[in-house]
């Protein structure tokens, strides 16, 4: 069945459509990886037959700011996930963001979800590559590395929310591509499983350390140093500098984990609040 997205700023387009007394209005209902054309008819936006939406329903996803919409089958609901925290994903210029508690789990400013996560993965991967995604999310970055050409993506998410999610969101459709495996698990746990020198590089975006400290440890990054091959390369984002305790930086005490881990060529990615390095 078709599914339409909706949110603030399509919502205000239709709605000064109407007040205008156009008769169709071009929206992007994809979350802006397409436009079309849509009937205005009876002070309502026409989707479909079975959806049309009227001016106080499109006035009630207004108010929303946050908030993305899926109209389906007649239905109107926001794409969220509360039973375990508060998950949903909000609407951009580009691709959605993931937020999760109140917390975004992308870069976002000056820059889009989809194409900051392209940036990460351009930093391991390579043409050919087996690549490890470690914390996957949306999943925008196992996406930019098998269209950056690898071979094979292992692509693992923890969040059975986040997946349930991705599973709803265009920008995230292409996880299902030949070459992209995808898993839900625990990266800390698996990793364990996996052959040494089974990845040509490695992409690592944890939840925030007071969430998942254990991804962020000397024995976690030995794991990803061991199941990468001769000259791998990893891209870990840590997210904003804080401070541990007084006088060393977080960012500062990643890299001498790496380091002490085995990597060499260690730096920071300023601009991708990353850490880039090599085995």
């Amino acid at each position: 069945m078709p599914s339409y997205y909706l949110h603030t700023g399509n919502a205000i387009q239709a709605l000064e459509a109407i007040a205008n007394g156009l008769s169709c209005v071009r929206l992007s209902t994809d979350l802006n990886l397409s436009e079309r054309d849509f009937s205005l008819s009876d002070q309502c936006l026409v989707l479909d037959e079975d959806n049309r939406l009227s001016i106080d329903e499109l006035k009630r996803i207004v108010k929303k700011t946050q908030r993305i919409y899926l109209c389906r089958d007649g239905d109107i609901d926001p794409l969220e996930d509360r039973s375990s925290g508060y998950y949903k994903l909000v609407p951009t210029t580009g691709a959605p963001l993931l937020e999760i508690s109140g917390v975004k789990m992308h870069i976002s400013k000056d820059t889009d979800p989809f194409a900051s996560a392209s940036e990460m993965a351009q930093q391991a991967v390579r043409k050919g590559d087996k690549v490890l995604d470690c914390c996957s999310g949306l999943g925008y970055a196992a996406i930019a590395a098998h269209r950056l050409g690898a071979s094979e993506v292992l692509s693992i998410e923890l969040s059975r929310e986040v997946m349930g999610l991705r599973a709803q969101n265009p920008w995230s459709n292409d996880l299902g591509q030949k070459g992209i495996m995808q898993c839900q698990g625990n990266s800390y746990e698996l990793i364990g499983t996996m052959p040494s020198t089974s990845f040509d590089s490695v992409i690592h975006d944890p939840p925030r350390f007071s969430i998942a400290e254990e991804l962020y440890s000397e024995e976690f990054y030995r794991e990803i140093f061991r199941v990468l091959r001769r000259n791998g390369r990893l891209f870990h984002y840590t997210g904003n500098p804080h401070i541990i305790k007084k006088g060393s930086s977080f960012v500062e005490g990643v890299i001498c984990r790496l380091k002490a881990a085995g990597f060499r060529y260690v730096g920071k990615v300023e601009h991708l609040m990353g850490v880039s390095a090599q085995k």
